[in-house]
């Protein structure tokens, strides 16, 4: 018994001592493992043939509209941490926003992002920049939440069979939950209300009303200005997907591949990220959904890694080039 408890002991400390090792081992790991599952799934023919016969404009317009991306990303952190940090550097917070891209790679659930943002603040505490980077975050988050739970209703519907009845009960609930979080944020009287007083005070929901509760101070005009950029964005990232499948399809089911990127976006976003980037999760949801409008998987597995590196991988390289000048400074 002693043996047993002294081996899960030392078993325990290896896995402390080397968790920073191990971490980001295992995302990248399982990254690989689900990469290789649906290449392996896909006919890894197909994939080449359809990099090679690709539409070159529609990648390179695709290409444009990364910097279109980026600078609504850098847009909406200037105005968050304007408001929120009293920051108005435009340096520091391109500083700020690359370098979180950097962090949030490889850590789970791309929590590195809070400290990467961080580095680049040294006269405001850590605490500070997270709660201004969930604000930042909270807005896209609830468009995605929005538009995505939609699509899904709609896909269930069509394509599951589902009763007319049951989509219509979901439509409520849906309208009901998302008119509740406007009231969140732009009626302070709401949080005032004797109902919703009785269900913070709940031992269950008392702990997330507690982590809200910043809401009810934010101005009016931000949330409006967020909610408007982050539609902006959410709009931005979906026209890009559909821009790819295109490219890689030849075809100009626009509004089909539209239908797919919402859903694609509400899985990535309702999935624990655990792998490396988010690799393969995302992947996995395209051909998932590409195939479900009648497309060849390989169509969405393209579009999907093309995005990971054009949204994700380039501007994670360019805030680690500032890491390193950061450090010279």
């Amino acid at each position: 018994m002693m043996e047993q408890l002294k081996t899960q002991f030392e078993s325990n400390l290896f896995l402390t001592k080397h968790k920073k090792i191990l971490i980001p081992a295992v995302k990248i790991f399982i990254a690989i493992g689900l990469l290789y599952y649906l290449v392996s799934n896909i006919r890894i023919e197909d994939i080449i043939l359809a990099i090679r016969e690709a539409n070159v404009s529609f990648i390179l317009i695709t290409l444009a509209l990364s910097v279109v991306n980026l600078y609504l990303q850098f847009y909406k952190w200037k105005i968050t941490v304007s408001t929120l940090l009293n920051e108005n550097s435009n340096r520091k917070i391109f500083y700020s926003l690359f370098l979180g891209f950097s962090a949030a790679v490889f850590t789970p659930a791309r929590i590195g992002e809070y400290f990467g943002r961080a580095i680049a603040f040294k006269d405001k505490s850590l605490l500070q920049v997270t709660l201004a980077t969930l604000i930042d975050k909270l807005f896209p988050l609830l468009i995605v939440a929005f538009f995505g739970s939609i699509a899904s209703i709609l896909f269930i519907h069509f394509y599951y069979d589902v009763s007319f009845y049951l989509t219509v009960s979901l439509f409520i609930v849906l309208f009901v939950l998302f008119y509740f979080i406007v009231l969140l944020i732009f009626n302070k009287n709401f949080w005032d209300n004797f109902l919703f007083n009785r269900i913070q005070r709940t031992k269950f929901l008392s702990k997330y009303f507690g982590k809200i509760n910043k809401l009810k101070n934010l101005d009016h005009r931000y949330s409006v200005k967020m909610i408007f950029i982050s539609l902006l964005f959410y709009l931005c990232y979906l026209i890009q997907y559909v821009v790819l499948v295109s490219a890689f399809s030849h075809n100009d089911n626009f509004i089909d591949y539209f239908w797919a990127g919402n859903l694609l976006m509400f899985s990535k976003t309702i999935i624990p990220p655990v792998s490396f980037g988010e690799l393969g999760i995302r992947e996995g949801a395209s051909v998932f959904f590409i195939q479900q409008f009648g497309e060849n998987a390989s169509f969405g597995f393209n579009a999907s890694i093309f995005l990971f590196f054009i949204n994700v991988l380039l501007p994670a390289l360019v805030g680690l080039i500032l890491i390193f000048r950061k450090n010279d400074d």
